[in-house]
């Protein structure tokens, strides 16, 4: 099982991998469920840490629908995971008619090599999860799908999300999220049948 903690400072990213996350997720201002963090959170975490750092790309809150000028944003911060050394990219695109952004997704993606690429929860705003699996599988360098199968939680989601992970025919990792917690981890990764989880407290509270 992999435990991928949701972390805004490096003294959480830190503390984290103290208390035995596999891996980060670095963003800001997780209020807004995630940003761009600042270079030298970046740098930091990438230098410093034993465990993989991925690196949020999301130039503002509210929805995945980026225009061009944000796009070019969202590269700037895949530059700079690049040159901190992390080990991943993490974003999300939707259309305004609600379904993935796959022109941009691929754009993206392909800029992003070859740092592997995790879809986050834009995903969870689609009528159907399900389909934004059966298009992000034929996207080159997506490697993971960050999901909690539609829903607040993955235990409410857990249909959705076992039939995300049959739709992605193991190309693809369903990275599962939603309230996931170190009293929780196990439970839902036997009721989803996922091999990587995901959340603000996997390993307990980062904030004391």
């Amino acid at each position: 099982m992999i435990k991928e903690a949701c972390v805004e400072s490096y003294f959480e990213a830190k503390l984290a991998q103290d208390r035995g996350a596999n891996r980060i997720e670095l963003c800001s201002d997780l209020a807004n469920d995630g940003l761009t963090p600042d270079f030298e959170t970046m740098k930091k975490a990438c230098s410093e840490l034993d465990i993989p750092v991925m690196v949020m790309a999301r130039p503002r809150a509210g929805n995945f629908v980026h225009s061009a000028e944000e796009i070019e944003h969202m590269k700037a911060a895949i530059d700079q995971a690049k040159e901190c050394g992390a080990e991943g990219v993490v974003f999300g695109l939707l259309t305004a008619e609600n379904t993935i952004d796959e022109a941009n997704t691929r754009l993206l993606a392909k800029y992003a090599e070859p740092l592997p690429v995790t879809f986050h929860k834009a995903i969870d705003e689609l009528e159907d999860p399900v389909e934004g699996v059966r298009i992000l599988k034929t996207i080159p360098n997506i490697k993971r799908i960050l999901s909690s199968g539609g829903k607040a939680t993955a235990r409410e989601g857990q249909e959705v999300i076992r039939k995300m992970i049959t739709e992605a025919e193991g190309k693809i990792v369903i990275l599962v999220a939603g309230k996931v917690s170190n009293e929780n981890v196990s439970e839902i990764q036997q009721t989803t049948g996922t091999s990587e989880l995901h959340g603000r407290k996997i390993v307990g509270d980062l904030t004391l």
